[in-house]
């Protein structure tokens, strides 16, 4: 098997992640058309507005395939943000979320963050146990309506 091989994220990777985003998330959780839309603005600011020197995204490749994402963005001078962390299924269970996580928290680390939020659904189970194996606390879950469903909202913290 071809090895995996992190990239910077580009402006040619948006429509792909937008798209994948949108169709995994609509698949697997039944989310609506809101929940791309949403997507395609954060992939938007990023591309356009982003500060090189703190913030990154990264696209995992094999073979020609895009196989998943993750972005590290500034929320605050002390704090990074965790955005868009997705694995396309076939490439689930091979240790690629675990290796993209690293590398996102290893960036923000490098760069002064003094640590990282997230937000996510508790029905994402196999990220949350990901989280909490890596050192991540959970500091809220909220019952909320999102995306046309009926979700519990999680909010996540690690501290370097």
């Amino acid at each position: 098997m071809t090895e995996t091989e992190l990239r910077p994220a580009t402006p040619d990777d948006a429509d792909w992640i937008v798209k994948m985003h949108g169709a995994l998330y609509a698949r697997d959780e039944g989310f609506d058309d809101s929940f791309p839309a949403l997507v395609a603005e954060i992939v938007a600011a990023f591309f356009a507005d982003h500060d090189e020197t703190c913030e990154r995204g990264w696209v995992a490749w094999r073979e020609g395939q895009r196989l998943g994402c993750i972005f590290c963005v500034r929320q605050d001078d002390r704090t990074a943000k965790l955005r868009l962390f997705l694995l396309l299924p076939e490439a689930r269970g091979l240790g690629l979320g675990r290796r993209l996580l690293a590398e996102c928290m290893g960036f923000a680390q490098t760069k002064g963050y003094a640590g990282m939020q997230l937000w996510t659904h508790e029905s994402h189970r196999a990220a949350c146990a990901l989280y909490a194996r890596t050192g991540w606390r959970l500091l809220s879950s909220v019952k909320a309506h999102s995306f046309g469903m009926d979700v519990t909202e999680q909010h996540w913290a690690y501290e370097f």
